[in-house]
């Protein structure tokens, strides 16, 4: 699913608008039926409803709102936020068409004290300003949202947060933005969406399909994707009835070291669930009895030391080279690590210890074979990149890295993004809190390695690893809870995820 601008959005409206055709407020009506279907679902018949309505056309969308759930029996009281004279025609149109509904309450305010204490156990509906707003929110407005962000019950926004800027960073206007529940978005999500810093504001947001222009959705250009399981079927490789373990690629994933084979155990363990042919790992002597009883599908190369990795195995067998969980920062590690660098163009799975290496080694960045993968969690890409000052500049240096380097950079958390060298970037749908915790993130280093070496792009091995290991997580948090959720449970769900999206 594409993410477009705002100004993409208007382009996305107005082409429909002339080439459906249809009117803008038979369109803006169309979307306010979706706002209603989704809140009739939810809400019982008894809530109480408070809209509050800006003059524009967000406001527009609630006043239509509000009279589909008047005629379908809700309790509806409007609130016209009046900061301006000057209102929308849209807006206009489905004011009068409200005025004739006597069972809504309509009470203009153009001073935040004419708002008495609501019911805590109202709904509020936030129609005050749409996605494009361009300044931080001040006087009555931001009055107005203060007192809506007292309110200790539910708060629906209508297609984004009153107060939040869509693609680009809100934190100078933090204080005058609605902290809503829920955010219904129409046909597309916002880039803001996408970001840990604006979580307190949007809440859980939805898509609302409103019916823009096949055409336009198509053909507009964009760098920034939200991934659903249907991008992923898509691009998942079904397997010939004549294929054998040759078909399906052979990897080498270098991990663990004293203390650590844990990580080695899990990053096997997952890479053998990715539909690979053949998996060798190397590993130091302390691992081998125990790679060897967990893992006895995996073949096993030695290093010569006892308790990390020191050499760099024969690598002319492999189609993909994972490296990272569990490996240490021993000096020998370090420069066996810049021997892996200069003697392979093999793409390259780099997490973990070997991404903090390479952290304090920044010029290797420039020698990593193309198209290798690195999978920050935030506090490894800050030792990368360095510090950012809000989230959307956090994400221009993740492109900036991707493209100079010409290599793929995910970037793990909620809607972990990928980077391709493009500059194009992926946020991933799947994945939930309880995957938070020790060894998640060598799960998924196995995983992409192995989809990698199962001839799979860098970028897709990267997209889809990400999904099939958010989707397992989600399996395995609907079973077990997030709380109690270990990486070990991850594992276990990999090929219900993978059914799931053959299926």
């Amino acid at each position: 699913m594409k993410i477009l601008s705002i100004d993409n959005v208007r382009e996305a409206d107005n082409y429909t608008i002339k080439n459906e055709p249809i009117k803008s407020i038979d369109l803006m009506e169309r979307a306010s039926k979706q706002l209603f279907y989704w809140i009739k679902k939810r809400l019982k018949k008894s809530s109480s409803i408070i809209v509050f309505a800006g003059p524009g056309n967000n406001g527009g969308d609630g006043l239509a709102l509000a009279r589909m759930l008047s005629k379908a029996s809700y309790k509806v009281e409007v609130k016209i936020i009046k900061f301006t004279d000057k209102f929308s025609d849209d807006f206009n149109f489905n004011l009068k068409r409200l005025q004739e509904i006597k069972e809504i309450t309509c009470e203009e305010i153009d001073d935040v004290k004419k708002l008495s204490d609501l019911n805590p156990d109202a709904v509020i509906i936030d129609a005050i300003f749409g996605s494009g707003l361009s300044r931080p929110v001040k006087g009555l407005a931001a009055d107005v949202i203060h007192f809506i962000n007292k309110h200790t019950g539910v708060t629906i926004a209508i297609d984004v947060p009153s107060g939040l800027f869509a693609d680009e960073p809100s934190v100078n206007g933090i204080s005058t933005i609605v902290r809503a529940d829920y955010t219904l978005s129409f046909q597309f999500p916002k880039l803001a969406f996408m970001f840990p810093e604006n979580d307190q504001f949007v809440g859980d947001w939805h898509i609302l399909d409103i019916g823009l222009h096949p055409e336009f959705i198509n053909d507009v250009k964009t760098k920034n994707y939200f991934v659903l399981k249907r991008d992923i079927i898509a691009n998942i490789k079904s397997r010939s009835k004549f294929s054998h373990k040759g078909t399906y690629g052979h990897a080498l994933l270098i991990a663990g070291s004293y203390g650590k084979v844990g990580a080695a155990v899990l990053a096997t363990k997952a890479c053998l669930r990715s539909g690979l042919g053949l998996l060798h790992v190397h590993i130091p002597k302390v691992a081998y009895q125990i790679m060897q009883i967990s893992c006895p599908e995996a073949m096993l190369s030695i290093d010569r030391y006892d308790n990390y990795f020191s050499e760099v195995p024969d690598l002319s067998m492999f189609n993909a080279v994972g490296i990272g969980p569990g490996l240490g920062m021993e000096q020998q590690s370090t420069m066996a690590f810049k021997l892996l660098i200069q003697s392979t163009k093999l793409p390259m799975v780099i997490d973990a210890d070997a991404l903090n290496i390479l952290a304090d080694n920044k010029t290797w960045l420039a020698f990593l074979p193309k198209n290798s993968v690195l999978t920050p969690h935030p506090k490894e890409f800050q030792r990368l990149v360095g510090k950012w000052q809000n989230d959307f500049e956090k994400i221009e240096m993740q492109k900036q890295l991707a493209i100079k380097f010409g290599i793929v950079v995910l970037l793990k958390g909620a809607y972990s993004s990928v980077c391709l060298p493009s500059g194009e970037v992926y946020f991933n749908s799947t994945a939930n809190p309880g995957m938070a915790t020790g060894g998640s993130g060598d799960v998924l280093t196995g995983l992409i390695t192995g989809l990698i070496a199962t001839g799979y792009s860098s970028a897709q091995a990267a997209i889809i690893g990400a999904f099939i290991h958010g989707l397992a997580g989600d399996y395995a948090a609907k079973k077990l809870g997030q709380t109690a959720m270990t990486a070990g449970d991850i594992i276990d769900f990999i090929p219900k995820a993978f059914k799931k999206i053959s299926n």
